[in-house]
């Protein structure tokens, strides 16, 4: 279980996250709330990029805020920035491959890579082009299959339809429904998008002004007034 209980986080001076608390278990959680509101501040500090000035994160009864980044990676935590951060002048193998740099990822490379490659057939019919010939919705799968190879037990995905054309946010959605029910994975996804969320979201968090604001199933949350009128248009 991921815990994260009472943080405050700040950006040089700036308070950006107030009292946050959340819990993961193994399901898919998805934060909602308008841009520049916290939702990508709180999974950066999850990762270990940041640092709460209060509170604490626990994964399986471990303190996560005094371990650098790449431990909490080691420890199965992976996040996957909004900007995807590819790296364009590799092929699609290679950039897999990087994932799979914590020594027991690599161990279990081969076994990793053939169940990316089962969740993303297209990945595997261009493994050997380069990563910036891959069209929008591609390099945000390269993204989360490249995070898939770090032997990740939670995915942290900021904002996985950003930048997408409508038919490509499907494919992208889809894709995370099925690492939901074939991997079982534990997934925190930030998020604007409501229309798929029903299909992915075991629990919804409405983060405003770097505060929880409402929490609860997705039905609740979804058909909570404040939720229909600010962000369905209802």
């Amino acid at each position: 279980m991921l815990e994260v209980n009472g943080i405050d986080v700040y950006y040089g001076s700036l308070q950006i996250i107030w009292n946050v608390s959340l819990r993961v278990e193994s399901e898919t959680v998805v934060l909602i709330g308008p841009n520049g509101h916290g939702k990508t501040t709180i999974l950066k500090t999850i990762a270990g990029l940041l640092k709460p000035k209060k509170g604490s994160i626990k994964f399986n009864g471990v303190e996560l805020t005094t371990l650098p980044t790449h431990k909490i990676v080691g420890m199965g935590i992976t996040y996957i920035p909004q900007d995807i951060r590819l790296f364009p002048d590799m092929t699609v193998m290679e950039n897999l491959l990087l994932g799979a740099y914590v020594a027991d990822a690599w161990k279990n490379r081969r076994g990793r890579l053939k169940m990316v490659f089962e969740i993303f057939p297209r990945l595997n019919e261009r493994k050997n082009q380069l990563a910036r010939s891959l069209s929008g919705g591609e390099r945000r799968m390269l993204a989360i299959g490249r995070g898939l190879m770090s032997n990740a037990k939670v995915l942290l995905i900021d904002e996985p339809s950003c930048g997408l054309a409508p038919m490509l946010v499907k494919d992208v959605f889809e894709k995370i429904k099925e690492l939901k029910e074939r991997m079982k994975l534990s997934m925190i996804v930030a998020e604007q998008n409501v229309r798929y969320l029903p299909e992915i979201a075991d629990r919804v968090y409405l983060i405003e002004s770097g505060r929880v604001v409402l929490e609860g199933p997705t039905d609740e949350v979804l058909n909570s007034e404040r939720v229909k009128e600010t962000y369905i248009g209802m």
